[in-house]
């Protein structure tokens, strides 16, 4: 999906956009902004665009927020708003059982192999919550 696709989707325009300007390199071009990601806080989800060779930008993952985002289960285990603690054992306990796949992103998230799915954790006021991003295959998770 375009950004437009995706706001059309949603019924809400982006509370704020997120993007970079490039240093000039073969398929991106000097100077161009291009946008990385979109916030919807009423529907509590971000919006991450893949870039580089795609232009215009395609969705690539999907944030959901913990404090705001809908609640969201795998497996009968709550993913949204959780401790992030919690989930990470349940997760762990689910691939055990069942003998799956434990991924880990780059930024310490939990994941199960193969859903493209990584619990990740938010702030809340001065405590974290658990998030969870879903993403396409191909996308890198970067934090």
């Amino acid at each position: 999906m375009k950004p437009q696709e995706v706001a059309a989707a949603l019924d809400e325009e982006p509370i704020t956009r997120h993007g970079r300007y490039p240093f000039g390199t073969s398929w991106e071009g000097l100077g161009q902004w291009i946008l990385g990601e979109d916030r919807f806080d009423r529907v509590g989800v971000t919006a991450h665009y893949s870039s580089g060779h795609d232009w215009p930008p395609a969705l690539g993952a999907v944030t959901i927020h913990g404090r705001t985002g809908p609640q969201v289960e795998f497996a009968g285990i709550r993913l949204i708003g959780m401790t992030v603690s919690a989930v990470d054992a349940a997760l762990t306990q689910h691939v055990e059982e069942r003998d799956l796949g434990l991924v880990i992103g780059c930024g310490g998230d939990l994941g199960v192999d193969g859903l493209n799915m990584y619990v990740r954790a938010g702030r809340a006021g001065d405590t974290v919550v658990s998030e969870a991003r879903f993403c396409q295959e191909q996308w890198e998770d970067h934090g």
